[in-house]
């Protein structure tokens, strides 16, 4: 999540202080993501020496604001246009998780995945709900419409990520019945390619299948 560039969507609309974006931040994001007074201003900070944003005086309690610059239109406007990297994604926790519980002693892997669909499930459904009261706030019009235009999407968004990681679960869990159930027999998990004949010379050896070793602790 690019803090930077959501802070400089916020600038374009007028000059914020530090607490004021934050709020902002948060509530068009249904503080999925919150932040802090500090991260708002460590970043403005940045944004400041980079020539993205510069001072703009005070308002009338005090608060110093900040304006965008046409740097930072200029950096907003490419971000916008350019699509997320997903070549480099982040890193994962439950993935890493489920990667190095895979053959660890004494961890049982299909109580960790159905703990984790346990969990997902019930966040789902808490999305779901809070998806319905987004969608009526949005029927209903009002100030804030246009945040609550943005919180639905961040809402569908997560709902999608975490139906997505169910079915991933479930696929896992299916993953390591049969491969267990191949260690446990013996058999390999495909049947081997035949040999692939060379031109005028002998056939050539098909690469070795891979299977789980038997004592892979899945149950």
């Amino acid at each position: 999540m690019s803090i930077r560039h959501g802070l400089l969507a916020l600038l374009e609309r007028g000059p914020r202080y530090g607490s004021q974006l934050r709020t902002e931040f948060e509530s068009r994001t249904g503080s999925t993501w919150p932040l802090n007074v500090g991260q708002v201003y460590t970043t403005l900070n940045r944004l400041e020496r980079d020539g993205m944003v510069a001072q703009g005086g005070e308002d009338d309690a005090g608060h110093t604001l900040y304006t965008i610059t046409d740097g930072g239109r200029t950096e907003l406007r490419t971000w916008f246009e350019k699509p997320v990297d997903r070549t480099s994604p982040a890193r994962d926790e439950l993935a890493i998780k489920l990667a190095m519980a895979v053959g660890a002693p004494g961890v049982d892997i299909r109580a960790v995945i159905q703990s984790q669909r346990r969990h997902t499930v019930k966040a789902m459904q808490d999305y779901t709900r809070l998806k319905a009261q987004a969608l009526l706030a949005v029927e209903g019009g009002g100030a804030r419409e246009r945040d609550d235009v943005a919180w639905l999407l961040v809402l569908e968004q997560l709902i999608f990520q975490t139906e997505a990681e169910a079915r991933w679960l479930d696929h896992c869990e299916s993953r390591l019945i049969r491969l267990s159930a191949t260690a446990a027999t013996g058999a390999p998990a495909t049947a081997p390619a035949a040999p692939a004949a060379a031109p005028n010379g002998p056939a050539v050896p098909a690469a070795p299948s891979t299977s789980i070793a038997p004592g892979t602790p899945v149950p």
